[in-house]
């Protein structure tokens, strides 16, 4: 496999306890700009798609979600999808900084749900997943649970299909480097009400 042949991408999915404008999620209406300008500092992002009539990156097919949506009687959940360069750089954006401190306040905006808060997988350097191929992947991960082909942080898959460890130093590292980068994010982000 030649080295940067294949970039992760992550999609994940859930619903909001109430609509995006009601005071119940406010706190994450309020993140969410901060969490993409971090993302987009991070090292190793990539890109991530945006959403269709919305201002923001081009999205990158028409959004779908996935069946558990139906599930819950809503119209629309909340999802994102993005690419970054390996595990490690995901791991590090995701587990520091401005998007951990949304990670610790999700219980306030997000109902407990019964499938996956998010799926990985592979996809070949220079390819935009669509918003259905990682539907697709989130299913299976929630219907078979992790393989090579869709996986979660806790049991990973290298492009190859080897399951990998991952480079707990690296991610450190890398968290470093993000947060020194965003740390204006950062200030204002525990400035934010809940």
């Amino acid at each position: 496999m030649i080295a940067g042949s294949h970039h992760l991408a992550i999609y994940n999915f859930g619903v909001h306890t109430g609509s995006y404008l009601t005071a119940s999620v406010q706190g994450f209406a309020l993140r969410e700009p901060l969490n993409f300008e971090a993302a987009a500092r991070a090292v190793g992002f990539l890109g991530r798609s945006g959403y269709e009539g919305e201002p923001g990156p081009e999205s990158w097919s028409e959004l779908v979600f996935p069946r558990f949506l139906m599930e819950t009687g809503r119209a629309s959940g909340v999802s994102s999808l993005s690419l970054w360069r390996d595990i490690e750089s995901l791991m590090a954006f995701t587990y520091a900084g401005v998007h951990a401190d949304a990670l610790k306040h999700a219980r306030h905006w997000n109902e407990r749900q019964a499938w996956p808060p998010l799926v990985l997988f592979w996809i070949e350097a220079g390819v935009f997943p669509s918003w259905a191929e990682a539907v697709r992947r989130f299913e299976l991960l929630a219907d078979r649970g992790p393989t090579a082909e869709a996986f979660s942080f806790k049991t990973t898959f290298a492009a190859d299909g080897s399951m990998i460890e991952i480079d707990r130093q690296r991610v450190k590292d890398l968290s470093a480097k993000n947060v020194e980068g965003q740390a204006e994010l950062l200030s204002l982000v525990r400035t934010l009400p809940v």
